[in-house]
């Protein structure tokens, strides 16, 4: 048995343009043939030109269209291939999910919380290998960012866009991105799934150990890490260019500090370990040297290898036609009138 397919199947959209070309032609001959009904009647017009062939140009509008179709086919690289291997991979799913409220701005981790765990990420990522991420962001509700995958570019292109304003409401909802993060995972992968929040975890405000607790039964591990140090610090606003900081109602200064106990209390109902970023190190990778501790799914599947192309017959089709579509005159040949090989 031997299986099918395209190298670039992106390039068959290209394939499109047939209809539309379809449509143009037609246009174009409803208009000539107007045009001659008032030139006179078509069997004066008939007699006057009687080399013109009403068949030829739509055979080689045919021939024209085949020949852009089999082209386009061929650039597309169809390939067949006839040998099954099988291929062993190992690897686990990651999934994040970032705490994007307000108080992430705090600047007691410099350059300030958010950012700091942006960077951890992206460095994470460039150390993954067979192994999928998703990101999840939350504050008062929690919302997928990245889709569970092994496209580590457009990972970090997603998380680069993270910032306080992509979730609207305000909060601290470590309850939904773990329950969202545990139905995200691939639903046939059987190896290792790891769920790491990463939080300041004040206002709390839903049941994060439960969600905890109900992921740990799925087999999932809840890791946590607190972003933030004891002392807390103060959240920067900017006004018409001008730095300032969150106050209460009272007019004093807002200082976000860690909830440290809360975060301890998810990643222990979660099976996970929970680890206090600082300035040094935010503790992605010892959460990540964690999780390759723990047994990888070893994945076996079969899959076609020795793919060999065959696009060269289909740019041998394409060159063939465009070479009739040359030698076929749109006219009648006057020598060869009398032959109703084209009408």
């Amino acid at each position: 048995m031997e299986m099918f397919r395209f190298a670039h199947i992106e390039y068959l959209y290209a394939l499109a343009i047939i209809p539309v070309l379809i449509v143009l032609f037609w246009i174009t001959r409803r208009s000539r043939r107007k045009a001659l009904e008032r030139f006179g009647k078509p069997e004066t017009v008939s007699q006057l030109m009687p080399n013109v062939s009403h068949s030829r140009p739509v055979i080689k509008f045919i021939i024209w269209l085949l020949a852009i179709a089999s082209l386009i086919i061929a650039i597309a690289r169809p390939q067949f291939g006839s040998k099954l291997k099988t291929v062993k991979r190992e690897g686990v799913e990651l999934i994040i999910g970032l705490d994007v409220s307000n108080s992430m701005l705090a600047e007691d981790i410099q350059p300030n919380r958010l950012e700091r765990a942006k960077r951890a990420i992206s460095r994470l990522v460039d150390n993954l290998n067979n192994d999928k991420i998703g990101l999840i962001v939350f504050a008062g509700d929690a919302y997928t960012q990245l889709p569970i995958t092994t496209d580590y570019p457009s990972a970090k292109l997603f998380l680069n866009a993270v910032s306080t304003d992509i979730v609207p409401r305000q909060g601290t909802a470590i309850g939904a991105a773990i329950d969202l993060a545990s139905s995200s995972f691939s639903p046939q992968f059987e190896g290792n799934k790891a769920i790491i929040i990463i939080t300041d975890g004040e206002n709390h405000e839903d049941d994060a150990i439960d969600a905890a607790t109900a992921a740990a039964e799925k087999g999932i591990i809840v890791h946590t890490i607190g972003m933030g140090l004891p002392q807390g610090g103060p959240i920067p606003v900017y006004k018409n260019g001008q730095r300032d900081y969150r106050k209460d109602k009272e007019g004093n200064v807002v200082v976000t500090k860690l909830n440290e106990e809360m975060l301890q209390q998810i990643s222990a109902a979660g099976n996970g370990i929970y680890v206090r970023a600082n300035n040094a190190q935010v503790g992605l990778n010892t959460l990540f040297n964690e999780i390759d501790k723990m047994e990888e799914a070893e994945m076996e599947s079969l899959v076609y290898s020795d793919y060999e192309d065959q696009f060269q017959w289909f740019l041998g089709f394409s060159i063939l036609l465009l070479l009739i579509d040359f030698l076929l005159l749109e006219r009648k040949n006057k020598y060869l009138k009398n032959v109703k090989l084209f009408g």
